[in-house]
């Protein structure tokens, strides 16, 4: 026996299990599978609380995201129309911001496309409006320039209110002038501009005389400025085309409040 110890403990010491880092390799399964036993019951009761825990709003809106992801993958007709429109509508003004920057292929005549988009600002032509009737001298005239002056602020006001329940940007991110900060004329939809020069050409059409060159110049004065916008990547083509529409409404409007003489004499005398 005694000789018999020394010989097993020799074999011992020289079995590979037996060092430090094979230790592992000789502990029962038994350990482990209670463990993952007990680290599997800790799991589900935290879930279980976990959901416990949880508002029924959060567990009911949980429930309703594969219908709502279903109605994402399959939208309507309408709404595929809208959307494909819409990407179009996007990608011909990008493509149409020719001056929208100084590397802009057309960046070169940014200059003079801003120039050409001040006639068609409301302030000018407040002030201009307001110069005339100072200086009118006949009744015809002035009841003229009162409906025109009018006109040119139920625009503002109009423009300001549609502008601000849309709330829609520009192609580009182009931060408004400062004339555009005292008309309100900060969003995109509808064009501003577009609706003036709409408004102006279609009231001077109707209470001018104007030669037929004439005419057809204040046409095309409303068309370059309205699309002098999309030029510069501050509106969008149905901006503009919007605005046009707006403007011809707006000059409906003002032919259906029109002020007669002696109401324009009333204010005028106020004034």
């Amino acid at each position: 026996m005694p000789a018999s110890q020394p010989r097993s403990r020799a074999r011992d010491r020289n079995n590979v299990l037996n060092r430090a880092e094979f230790l592992s390799l000789n502990q029962p399964l038994k350990g482990n599978q209670e463990g993952r036993s007990s680290s599997r019951k800790q799991s589900g009761q935290a879930g279980a609380a976990g959901a416990q825990n949880t508002n029924p709003k959060e567990r009911r809106q949980s429930q309703q995201l594969p219908e709502e992801d279903c109605m994402q993958l399959n939208p309507s007709f309408k709404g595929i129309a809208f959307n494909s429109l819409l990407a179009i509508d996007i990608c011909m003004s990008k493509r149409l911001g020719v001056c929208a920057n100084r590397a802009s292929s057309w960046g070169g005549a940014r200059s003079m496309i801003n120039l050409l988009g001040i006639t068609g600002h409301g302030i000018p032509w407040i002030a201009g409006t307001l110069i005339c009737l100072v200086k009118s001298s006949t009744l015809a005239g002035q009841e003229v320039l009162m409906n025109l002056l009018l006109a040119l602020l139920l625009d503002i006001m109009i423009v300001a209110g549609l502008q601000k329940l849309a709330k829609r940007k520009g192609p580009y991110d182009i931060n408004p002038g400062l004339l555009d900060y005292l008309t309100m004329d900060t969003y995109a939809f509808p064009a501003g501009h577009a609706s003036r020069v709409a408004m102006l050409s279609k009231f001077f059409l109707n209470h001018l005389v104007l030669a037929i060159p004439l005419r057809i110049l204040l046409v095309l004065w409303a068309l370059c400025v309205g699309f002098s916008r999309v030029m510069i990547g501050r509106h969008h083509i149905t901006d503009v085309l919007s605005g046009f529409v707006f403007g011809y409404l707006q000059f409906r409007l003002v032919e259906l409040i029109w002020m007669s003489s002696n109401t324009c004499q009333m204010l005028i005398s106020i004034w």
